[in-house]
């Protein structure tokens, strides 16, 4: 499995590919500082030439527009949850222990991965927490999933989910349960940085997420 794992990205979602060259490199890196400093509704491609020091022409020769670049960054995202739970889960045999450490591989705060040197992944993952559902939630979501757009995230449900199945078959629901860990974890971190009354985990490192979804999967299936 891990010598077939690669952050590859869906090829129509940009125009050229930027993990292609220093520009394109430049233009990801900074995206995720700009965007995670003022957020999605903020950031334009005139403020991120500026940060780069480049044209803005130079960055549309990359993507489309800032959909199709948020597109980008949260299919690398997808990827690199499935990065984690292939290695973290990797020559184990015990289908308890791979399944409870694929959970905390995709629900613990993300340390910084110095595999991806021009990709802050503690910041990308401040973004997903608050600006994930914007992309799935617009009126062309049903075209943008035939076009594959989203076919990273619905291959990482489909390694948890079978994961799940490989812990026991006879569960109804593996594709639920993944869909709920997941975006679960997501939405946990976000009201313990702006809710914190509405969850019990209170936390800075979020461990008490983690051991949540864990106890709330082998309960439901053991």
């Amino acid at each position: 499995m891990l010598s077939s794992l690669t952050l590859t990205i869906p090829e129509n979602i940009y125009i050229k590919d930027p993990q292609s060259s220093k520009l394109g490199r430049r233009i990801l890196e900074f995206s995720i500082i700009l965007i995670d400093k003022i957020g999605i509704e903020g950031f334009t491609f005139k403020k991120l030439a500026l940060e780069i020091q480049s044209n803005e022409s130079s960055i549309y020769r990359y993507f489309e527009n800032k959909h199709m670049l948020m597109l980008y960054l949260v299919s690398w995202y997808w990827g690199w949850l499935e990065y984690k739970l292939v290695f973290s889960t990797n020559n184990l045999t015990d289908k308890k222990e791979v399944l409870c450490r694929a959970i905390s591989a995709i629900t613990e705060n993300p340390k910084k991965d110095e595999s991806f040197g021009f990709i802050d992944e503690v910041a990308l993952h401040q973004i997903i927490i608050h600006e994930y559902s914007k992309i799935f939630q617009t009126k062309d979501v049903d075209e943008e999933n035939q076009n594959g757009y989203f076919i990273i995230y619905r291959r990482l449900i489909d390694r948890l989910s079978q994961l799940i199945l490989d812990y026991n078959s006879d569960f109804k629901f593996p594709k639920m349960l993944a869909n709920t860990i997941l975006q679960g974890a997501l939405k946990h971190n976000f009201l313990n940085q702006h809710f914190p009354h509405l969850t019990d985990n209170n936390q800075q490192n979020c461990e008490h997420i983690k051991i949540y979804f864990q106890t709330l999967t082998f309960k439901l299936l053991d």
